[in-house]
Parts: structure tokens; sequence; C-alpha cells
């Protein structure tokens, strides 16, 4: 198949990499606002590239994966499944809740390429959106033994992302904030692996970091109470400055047992306890490294969606309730009060 890639930044360029070693992808166009870095990538990974996105659209492919920034995903999104081309997009959908719900009407009245899928035309275009810790192994152990019942009822989650350092001043004020740029892969997996839907926030954050995070409205510190629909309740962390390392944690615990993901040799913790040597293992430095092998899976799964052997493991509709939670911890954050899911939805 032939594939095109909008974006070649850090996560662009981590994707263009792994689409080009897999056997299920013939042939790889880049493109990037920034035509002259898109070039400089292509020419690195030896595949094609376009001088600009109408270049790329009119390059024959099969699907398109988004990898661009964040207020170009509405709008790539829907060029795409208006062609009738299977899209994979990094998160969010767009960069508010409105411009969501725009993107999901518009995924709604598409029709699929026959062309690109071999469909008949009469279903709507698949998208998937990159939220790759569902194709974690570890994640995937937790969600089958929620839902085998070994754990029993879940009474508490606790699921944990801490960066070991910020992202450049200049990022923040696009990011949507704590929440809705990092907390929301936590939203997400905790809907996934419980198949539960949140009902109620409570949020905190602070900012002890630098400057820029005050001056943007965000913080660089944050954490949520959430409920869930069967009272189990979910408690999520996240944080810009853990410079022991990069640490990505969930755990689930059930009336008959507990498990956790993320607790290995890497985890950047040092025990206090005597006699409790600390691990020779070096800690992951980020998530692309952390991640890695659940992106080659994720994208190798967009590559069955768009052969049309598989549907969309992770739609649109996903990416909107994660989203809804965020704008909930976020909202319960700036007004310091408990906030419902229902009061978002509205």
């Amino acid at each position: 198949m032939r594939l095109g890639l909008a974006g070649t930044g850090r996560i662009g360029s981590t994707h263009a990499e792994i689409l080009r070693d897999l056997d299920e992808v013939g042939s790889l166009v880049l493109a990037d606002a920034d035509s002259a870095r898109a070039e400089r990538v292509a020419a690195k990974l030896g595949v094609e590239h376009a001088p600009d996105i109408d270049a790329l659209f009119g390059a024959g492919l099969d699907g398109l994966v988004v990898a661009a920034a964040t207020d170009a995903h509405p709008e790539l999104i829907i060029r795409a499944v208006d062609a009738g081309l299977p899209v994979f997009c990094e998160k969010p959908v767009a960069a508010d809740i409105p411009g969501t719900l725009a993107v999901l009407d518009r995924i709604r009245k598409s029709t699929v390429s026959a062309v690109s899928t071999g469909s008949t035309g009469s279903d709507t275009v698949p998208v998937q959106i990159g939220f790759q810790r569902r194709f974690d192994p570890g994640y995937a152990f937790a969600r089958d033994a929620v839902r085998s019942g070994d754990l029993g009822w879940l009474h508490t989650l606790r699921a944990t992302t801490l960066d070991p350092a910020p992202p450049p001043a200049e990022y923040i004020p696009h990011s949507g904030g704590l929440f809705r740029d990092c907390g929301v892969h936590d939203f997400d997996i905790i809907r996934w692996v419980t198949g539960r839907e949140v009902t109620e926030v409570y949020a905190v954050g602070t900012n002890r970091g630098a400057e820029f995070f005050a001056e943007a409205g965000d913080v660089a510190t944050a954490a949520a109470v959430l409920t869930l629909d069967d009272d189990t309740i979910a408690l999520v962390s996240a944080a810009r400055y853990n410079a022991a390392g990069y640490d990505v944690r969930l755990e689930v615990h059930g009336s008959l047992n507990s498990i956790a993901v993320g607790l290995d040799e890497r985890m950047p913790l040092t025990s206090a306890e005597p006699g409790v040597r600390p691990s020779a293992s070096a800690a992951y430095p980020g998530f692309l490294e952390r991640f890695h092998p659940a992106y080659v899976r994720e994208l190798r799964a967009f590559t069955e969606v768009v052969a049309g052997a598989a549907e969309s493991p992770c739609g649109a509709a996903d990416a909107l309730e994660a989203f809804y939670i965020a704008e909930a911890c976020e909202t319960s954050r700036r007004e310091r009060r408990p906030v419902r899911l229902a009061e978002i939805r509205r």
C-alpha cells in the first residue's frame, strides 16, 4: 500500500521510520508545512517527498498518517475523509470540544473510497486516533485481567504520567494544558482498561516550575480524582519535572488481586527500604523510547484498517470521551470544584 504522512517533527519522523520498515507499506510519501524539513527527513529515510500538502493528497495514496501540529488536525482529517482515505491521526482530533464534534460530524457523513480499501462505498471512512498505550502489552494484560474477573470488582486505580523534563516554552501555549496534553492518555487508558465511563472529577494543579507555564495559564504538576460509573475511584497524577526518568504506570486494585503496569527494572523509583538495591537498568528517557514497540503495533494496526481487514481500534469518538474528561479536569482545576461529565457534554 501507498501511505502519506503529514508532519515530520519529532513524532512524525518516528512514525515515518516505523512505516518505512513495515512490510505492509510499499511506499511512503512525506510532507510538512516546512517543506525543507520534510525533504531532509525523506532523504534520510530514503522515501518520497511531496513539496506541499496539495501534492501529498495528489500522490495516489491509500491512507494518510497525520502527525502535524494540533491546529492542523481538523483540516487534514476532514480533507482525508472527504477524499475517502482512511486516516491515522495523533491525538487530539482538534484543539477543543466544538472542533472535535465538527470533525466527528464530518466523519459520520463520509464514504470510504472503494479505490483505497476495496469497500463497496457503504461505510464511513475509518479514522484511528493515536492512543498508543492501548497497544502496550502491559496495559493489554491489565485490560484482560479486568475483563476476565481475575481481579474481582475494582475499587481503585492509580495512573501516573511523569515527564523527565518540560517541553520547550513555545510548545506550552498551544498544548491545551497538562490535562489535555498529557493526562488525556491516562483518561483514555482508564476507560479502555476498565470498560467504564467517568461520571465526575475533582482536579488540582500547581506550578513550581518555569514561569512560562503560569504565563500560558497552565500548570507543571496536576492531580485528579475520577469517579467511574460503577463507583470505582481512579487517581491520576501528572508532572513535567521528574528528573529520575520517564515514569508511566497504572495500578489496578480489585477485591481479589492487584496488578501494576510499568512496574519493572526501568521504573525510575529508588526504594527507601534497607537492603533493597537500586536497579542496574537505566530509566526510560522519554515516551518515544518507552512506547516504541507500541507505536509499531499501532501503525501496523492502521495498515490493517487501510487494507479493510480490521476496524479502527481507537476511533474519534473515543478521543472525544477522553477529551471530555480532560476538559472537566481543567474546569475543576480553574474553578476549584467537582465537575460532573454531564455538565461538560451539554
